[in-house]
C-alpha cells in the first residue's frame, strides 16, 4: 500500500510516503512558513519513491489538534491532492501520532495550546493497537484528566513548556519524558495505514481538521473568564 502523508500541525513540516511500510520522509523546522516548504518537499519524497499521486492508495493528514493555521494547510493540501486524484483521505489525530512515534506502549501525549493550556490524550498499545486511555481534550496544566496505573511516558511540547505542573499531576506515574517530540508525517503515515485497510478512508469532501478549541480567538477578558470558570 503506498500513503503519502502531510504534518504542519506545529512548527515543524513533515512529509512522507510510506511504501509497504518502507517510510520516506522530510521534515524542516518551518516556523510559519508551512506554505513555502510544503509542495516543494512533497514533490522531493515521491520523486525518491519513484511514485506518482496516481499511484497512491490514499493520502493522510495530521488532522490536530495543534496550531490552527497549520491544521488547515494539511488538510486543505491532502483535500486538493486527494480530490484531483480521486483518492481517500485518513485524518489522524496528532496526538496518537506522538505516541506513535515515541517507542514507548503507555504514552501521554501533551501539546502546547498557547493561552496557558494543553492539548492531552493518553494511549496504551495493547496487542500492537493503540487503545485510548484519555480521550484528546483541551486542559488547563493543573487540571489535566487522571490517568490509572503508572509506566506512563509524556511526549510533546506540553512537557516542555508545563513539565513541574504535569509532573505533580502524574506523580509516581511517568518513567521519563520527552517535551522536544513533535508530531512526524511518518507516524501519521504508519497510523493511516491501518485505517486505510480497515476501510477507514473517506472522500476529500468529509475531511475536517480537529481543532478542541471552539472560539480560536478570545479576547483577552474571554480568556481570563473562561479560566476562573473551570477552576
Amino acid at each position: 500500500m503506498n500513503i503519502l502523508a502531510i504534518e504542519t500541525s506545529t512548527e515543524y513540516c513533515s512529509v512522507a510516503v510510506s511504501q509497504n511500510g518502507r517510510i520516506s520522509s522530510r521534515c524542516e523546522l518551518a516556523g510559519q512558513r508551512h506554505s513555502e516548504f510544503l509542495i516543494a518537499m512533497l514533490d522531493e519524497v515521491l520523486s525518491e519513491a519513484g511514485l506518482t499521486l496516481a499511484q497512491l492508495d490514499g493520502i493522510a493528514y495530521g488532522a490536530g489538534p495543534g496550531s490552527f493555521t497549520g491544521v488547515r494547510i494539511a488538510c486543505g493540501v491532502a483535500q486538493g491532492l486527494a480530490l484531483g486524484a480521486d483518492l481517500p483521505l485518513a485524518g489522524v489525530c496528532t496526538l496518537q501520532a506522538l505516541a506513535q512515534a515515541s517507542g514507548h506502549d503507555k504514552v501521554i501525549a501533551a501539546l502546547d495550546a498557547r493561552m496557558g493550556e494543553l492539548y492531552l490524550a493518553a494511549y496504551e498499545k495493547r496487542a500492537g493497537t493503540w487503545v485510548t486511555a484519555c480521550k484528546p481534550g483541551m486542559y488547563l496544566p493543573q487540571a489535566v484528566p487522571m490517568i490509572a496505573g503508572n509506566g506512563w511516558f509524556g511526549a510533546g511540547s506540553g512537557f516542555a513548556v508545563c513539565g513541574a505542573a504535569l509532573s505533580e499531576r502524574y506523580a509516581g506515574q511517568l518513567s521519563g519524558s520527552d517535551g522536544q517530540a513533535v508530531p512526524q508525517a511518518s507516524a501519521i503515515a504508519e497510523l493511516a495505514a491501518d485505517m486505510f485497510a480497515a476501510g477507514l478512508g473517506v472522500d476529500a469532501a468529509q475531511a475536517m481538521p480537529l481543532y478542541l478549541r471552539d472560539k480560536v480567538a478570545l479576547k483577552t477578558r474571554e480568556r481570563e473568564q473562561q479560566k476562573v470558570s473551570e477552576q
